[in-house]
């Protein structure tokens, strides 16, 4: 039976390093929505550069693989540009930068990230059902 509440153990290790992971996912997308109109405040200057966080496997004390976010890195994809010559942000002919976010994509992203948090907060919360059911039954 101590097998049993190991693994759950395990288990709630694992998707807990799961929750930060997202949580953090989370916060990049929020911080790109929030950007997604902003704008250069020099003329001919770059706006906000949409952010990408990087995963990585993340070896755990009894022998499990969790995930951890490692890095936060620039989506190095083009601008957007929109004319408007009297902006102050416009170049020599006229045109804006924009930046590189796209609000359908990061309203995807921030989905899946949530629905993966759910996803990991049912995994915990059905390991400590099976310890507390292991528990029930040890006291017998």
């Amino acid at each position: 039976m101590p097998q049993i509440t190991s693994q759950s153990g395990a288990a709630m290790a694992v998707a807990t390093s799961a929750l930060k992971a997202q949580q953090a996912r989370m916060r990049v997308v929020a911080e790109n929505l929030a950007n997604a109109d902003s704008t250069a405040r020099t003329a001919g200057g770059d706006p906000y550069r949409r952010q990408v966080p990087v995963f990585a496997a993340q070896d755990m004390d009894d022998g499990a693989q969790g995930v951890r976010m490692t890095k936060v890195e620039q989506d190095q994809s083009a601008f957007r540009t929109a004319y408007e010559p009297g902006h102050p942000g416009a170049d020599a002919n006229g045109y804006v930068k924009l930046p590189n976010v796209n609000s359908l994509v990061e309203a995807m992203d921030m989905r899946e990230a949530q629905r993966a948090y759910e996803a990991n907060l049912n995994v915990i919360e059905t390991a400590r059902a099976m310890q507390m059911r292991t528990l029930d039954l040890l006291k017998r």
